[in-house]
């Protein structure tokens, strides 16, 4: 891997500075037309059904929260009622069926996320119906990657024992940031002992592999007091760590309105904290992976991407070749070859639609030739920090642009093919990002989600 760089021309911030948002996928360029989109989807799930050895992956939201946080932009619903999550299963019960019966029962699944929200609001016989709707329809590989999202404060002993048992072999935990204040100001308190305590309660239960997220950007972070919470998080010694960027947006999402703009750091700031976090991280043995993934240099992920062959579909990360990508629940994104569509993100609205016998999708798009080429060729890119001069002609419209990165220090262009350089690296999604449009893929689609 190449040396990481120290200094990064904060000149360039203005241009390629960009948050990303801090939940997944919200594709742009997708047309809002829901009958077109239904039936977008049905064409694309009968080709789906003529390639019946295709492997799967399967992405399933879980819309509920005990409470907000306020930093928060994923798309969830606040409720302590088990009548409304149990509703909520009826009808993801009726959208797998609904799937199921257009591609065929029981196809095989390399892949199975469970994401939120907080999967782990779910009660006991709750988490094992989800269970049993998947595999009552599909069939999981015996290998499959099957990862879930938990909020350690509600993550106790027997939850991750049976989590384990239903077939989860890892697990993700959000964990944000261990300083107190930074804690107080995004409402979310959660002690370093407890993280600690769940964390090897997870590790002695047998999870596989255990990843953290941290969020930098957050109100009241500092070098001094984000350097300790790096340190506690390499003294525990997760598998994956994921270190997102704080986006603070609060006409979209009114409820960071209760955070203090003025407590948040500036870009050159935020900038500084996660290359802080960059040099922690690698020193302490981990690899950067994509945007804002560190991973063991033993990890897949890691071998995959000093051979060239990372991938990224719209779960995120993986060592596979491009899978299909089935989106159950509330604003599920799936990726089936060309064609892109995002379900309801509205609860109601969602289970309205398959009240009414529809496909739930509100959004989709399906790519020319021209523009997958594009996309694979960026994702590419962004995986493995270079691309080939073969798949670099996909990149042909955006010449001019990548040359002016070119002379900015932050990609090389060669005849060769793309590099992307130490300093490009650190504002590697706001290059992405500003060609990311047309290719119907939108900032956050360039965020690295944990494939736990």
């Amino acid at each position: 891997m190449a040396p990481l760089s120290t200094s990064v021309p904060f000149e360039l911030l203005d241009r390629y500075g960009q948050s990303s948002s801090g939940c997944p996928f919200s594709p742009s360029g997708l047309v809002s037309d829901r009958s077109f989109c239904e039936t977008l989807y049905r064409e694309a799930l009968a080709e789906l059904a003529s390639a019946p050895d295709d492997d799967l992956a399967l992405y399933v939201h879980v819309p509920f929260c005990h409470v907000r946080c306020l930093y928060c932009a994923c798309d969830t619903t606040i409720t302590h009622s088990e009548e409304k999550v149990d509703g909520y299963l009826d009808a993801l019960e009726r959208e797998f069926g609904r799937v199921a019966e257009l591609i065929g029962q029981g196809r095989r699944v390399v892949q199975l996320h469970v994401g939120g929200g907080t999967p782990n609001h779910l009660n006991e016989p709750q988490l094992a119906r989800l269970m049993e709707i998947v595999e009552h329809h599909f069939t999981l590989a015996p290998d499959a990657c099957t990862s879930i999202e938990c909020n350690p404060r509600r993550a106790s002993a027997g939850q991750l024992d049976l989590l384990y048992g239903l077939g989860f072999k890892r697990v993700s935990f959000g964990v944000q940031d261990l300083n107190t204040d930074v804690q107080r100001a995004i409402g979310r308190l959660q002690s370093l002992g407890m993280v600690r305590d769940v964390y090897h309660t997870a590790r002695d239960t047998g999870f596989e592999n255990i990843s953290f997220d941290l969020i930098y950007g957050l109100p009241f972070q500092t070098a001094e007091g984000f350097r300790t919470t790096l340190d506690q998080v390499i003294d525990l010694a997760p598998d994956r760590i994921s270190c997102f960027s704080y986006n603070h947006d609060p006409v979209r999402r009114p409820h960071q309105h209760a955070i203090d703009a003025a407590m948040l750091p500036s870009a050159e700031q935020k900038l500084a904290l996660f290359r802080q976090a960059v040099e922690a991280f690698t020193k302490a043995g981990y690899r950067w992976v994509g945007l804002d993934l560190f991973v063991r240099e033993g990890d897949e992920l890691a071998v995959a991407q000093r051979a060239g062959q990372l991938h990224r579909t719209a779960i995120g990360y993986t060592p596979l070749p491009a899978s299909r990508v089935l989106a159950f629940g509330p604003s599920g994104v799936g990726e089936l070859g060309d064609v892109l569509v995002q379900n309801e993100s509205d609860l109601r609205a969602w289970r309205g639609r398959l009240d009414a016998g529809q496909l739930p999708v509100a959004a989709g798009r399906r790519l020319g030739e021209r523009e997958r080429r594009r996309r694979d060729a960026l994702v590419s890119l962004m995986c493995n920090m270079r691309l080939p001069a073969a798949s670099a002609a996909a990149l042909k419209e955006d010449q001019d642009r990548l040359l002016c990165d070119g002379d900015g220090g932050l990609v090389e262009v060669s005849q060769d093919g793309i590099r992307v350089t130490p300093e490009g690296r650190y504002l590697l999604h706001g290059l992405c990002v500003e060609r990311g449009g047309s290719s119907g893929w939108g900032s956050t689609q360039w965020r690295s989600i944990l494939v736990q």
